[in-house]
């Protein structure tokens, strides 16, 4: 399997580099403050994954982490699985306090562009006034400590604002994007319950305008938690609600000083949402300790962002990526937003604002690196004077993508490709400042996260392809999913497979340099350039449709990024599957959730294969589909219908091509 990886390197750090990074100065740190030294940086990674007690509390150290009371125990272990386990127990802390504790008069907190609006600033004194009094409206809204508020909002300053109040008060964040149909958001918050809503009346995608206004009485409707709404003019600045509150009469709201409440350190956070492969979609709840650890360890060590620097990733509201691209504020970064498509009007528009705004890290999906590289954009005359690392994720980046950005940049820029996921809001892989980069290759394993291959025995292996698991628990691994009380959807989501071990649910390959290649998903979670989706999402809207009895929908991920999402439809009784009947299919696809949920082809099947128990077997089949032995994919003894997966087995390959 490595002959998908370079043997020369693409990149290599230099000397002063190495010295200068946050990396470097952390293990300098380590050898003054508690005599620790280490060669290299796997024995520094070994270090940290098998003294857990101490690598944390250093993370802690390092960056002065501010609590409001002492902590009595770095670690208390769950005796079954990471479920229960406790860190820093005694700390009361807030997130906001410590991206707050960076504000100053010399640089701005945030800049922002979209697709309607030239790029802008914020500056520090005016996004403390504006979460102040947004702050001081959700208190007088009866918004307090534990209670959860939510967000529809575009990319801009206004998310963060709203969130970074919310998380002031000890208050719970969860955020959807505009392009969510209404079933989507209702899916996600109807299980929180929000006492506030924050909405906008619109957005704008590759140049056009998608009115929300006429479907907001409906979502509030549906959410008879809700105290107060609050409505954002983002298309047009005249629009009204009579249920809501408008953005601009909150900001007036009066307040004297922005306060910080202190929460213990496994206190919510906020919630994100995995993609609902098994009926609606899990509510992720991660801790506000856990976060601002992982966050503090990721962006500084791993990235290596410092104070000044400027930093963009390109995302939506409704991806973990946002709150990961917010956390960099916590280490003394501007952030720099954009909304709306990065196709419009042409691929070059984030390369503009790169150069305009001086963006120091620059982060996408790989299938944005990808599309640029097919589209062979220009960017001659492009200058990136203040460009030291791309950073890659949302599915693995072949290549021939890394080896397009060293052919397309300069020389001395550091592409940083990482994985992770919802699960930790942060990755498990990433890049190392001190280690020279490969192209196909994920540089390093994250300190702290004891990552490993296993075979089909459950043994560790090198070298070989195996299953994604991590053996140590991570303090930002969720303390629960919301109304799961007794953790039986968070232990079937990790745990069920290798006892006291989290499968993530990739394949991937550790090398023997100690860097890692990801093969793509192992599970049955769609994987569209990059962004997630659910099945269940897919099955709802398909299947609502009259002449559809049933359904099953799988993503291939092939050579050079390609993705290739087939659904396979069983008609209703005297119907065929018609050129009319995939029109009706698209068109519920991407009313009801979003364009990237319609398929790239449909075809029509007698029956869809289940288990016994009734379960659709979309893992097997995606890997049948993808040239795996069918004897070793699936138990036809399990089945309800073992006769179905004839029908995958005989599937041309030719017609999985795009």
């Amino acid at each position: 399997m490595t002959d998908r990886v370079s043997v020369k390197p693409l990149w290599m750090p230099s000397r002063n580099f190495v010295e200068q990074s946050n990396l470097k100065k952390f293990q300098n740190w380590l050898f003054v403050k508690k005599g620790l030294y280490f060669k290299n940086y796997h024995d520094l990674w070994d270090w940290s994954v098998t003294d857990l007690e101490d690598f944390w509390e250093s993370i802690w150290q390092f960056n002065d982490v501010k609590s409001h009371s002492l902590y009595f125990d770095v670690l208390i272990r769950s005796s079954k699985d990471f479920i229960g386990t406790k860190w820093f127990r005694g700390a009361t802390i807030n997130y906001a306090e410590h991206i707050f504790r960076h504000k100053n008069t010399s640089r701005p907190a945030i800049m922002y562009q979209s697709e309607r609006e030239p790029l802008r600033e914020l500056s520090w004194r005016d996004l403390e006034k504006q979460v102040g009094a947004v702050a001081a409206f959700l208190k007088q809204s009866g918004v307090g400590v534990g209670d959860r508020v939510a967000g529809v909002l575009p990319n801009g300053p206004q998310a963060v604002i709203a969130f970074l109040a919310t998380n002031s008060l000890g208050a719970v964040w969860s955020s959807c994007s505009p392009d969510f149909g209404t079933a989507s958001v209702l899916d996600r918050f109807q299980q929180i319950e929000p006492k506030v809503l924050f909405l906008t009346d619109g957005y704008t995608y590759n140049g056009k305008a998608y009115d929300k206004l006429p479907l907001i009485g409906d979502l509030i409707a549906q959410l008879p938690t809700l105290k107060k709404t609050v409505l954002l003019p983002f298309l047009n600045p005249q629009s009204k609600l009579s249920q809501a509150v408008m953005w601009g009469d909150v900001l007036k709201t009066p307040f004297s000083t922005l306060e910080f409440t202190p929460v213990p350190f496994e206190h919510p956070l906020w919630i994100l949402y995995s993609s609902g492969t098994t009926g609606k979609p899990k509510a992720i709840t991660h801790s506000v300790g856990g976060c601002l650890l992982e966050h503090l360890k990721a962006l500084s060590l791993h990235q290596n962002v410092k104070p000044g620097d400027r930093y963009f990733w390109y995302s939506t509201t409704g991806w973990m990526m946002w709150n990961f691209s917010v956390a960099s504020m916590l280490v003394g970064a501007t952030l720099v937003l954009y909304e709306g498509s990065a196709a419009f009007p042409n691929l070059n528009v984030l390369w503009d604002l790169a150069e305009k705004a001086k963006i120091n890290h620059f982060g996408g999906g790989a299938a944005y690196y990808i599309a640029c590289m097919k589209a062979g954009i220009n960017l001659q005359g492009y200058k990136f004077n203040q460009l030291q690392t791309i950073g890659s994720t949302g599915s693995p980046l072949p290549s021939e993508g890394f080896e397009w950005v060293y052919k397309t940049f300069k020389k001395d820029v550091w592409l940083i490709s990482l994985s992770g996921g919802t699960d930790i809001c942060s990755g498990f892989v990433g890049g190392c400042p001190t280690l020279p980069l490969y192209a196909g290759e994920i540089q390093c394993r994250l300190l702290g996260c004891k990552l490993e291959a296993y075979d089909e025995a459950g043994q560790p292996v090198k070298n070989e392809l195996g299953e994604m698991v991590i053996t140590q628990p991570m303090p930002s691994m969720p303390i629960y999913f919301w109304n799961d009380s007794q953790n039986q959807r968070y232990r079937a989501s990790y745990f069920e497979d290798y006892p006291g071990v989290w499968r993530h649910g990739d394949w991937i390959q550790i090398t023997e340099r100690e860097g890692v290649v990801i093969y793509g998903r192992s599970d049955a979670t769609l994987n569209r350039d990059g962004v997630r989706i659910g099945t269940s999402e897919i099955y709802s809207a398909v299947e609502s449709v009259e002449d559809v009895a049933d359904s099953l929908v799988v993503c291939l991920e092939q050579e050079g990024g390609k993705y290739f999402m087939p659904l396979f439809v069983v008609p209703a009784k005297g119907q065929k599957l018609t050129d009319d009947l995939k029109s009706k299919i698209n068109h519920e696809l991407r009313t009801r959730f979003s364009p990237r949920h319609v398929p790239d082809a449909i075809y029509a099947i007698s029956e869809i294969p289940y288990t016994i128990s009734g379960k659709k077997m979309e893992a097997p089949v995606k890997k049948i589909l993808m040239g795996m032995n069918p004897a070793k994919v699936a138990s036809r003894d399990t089945m309800r219908n073992p006769q179905s997966l004839d029908f995958f087995v005989k599937f041309a390959p030719e017609k999985l091509s795009v």
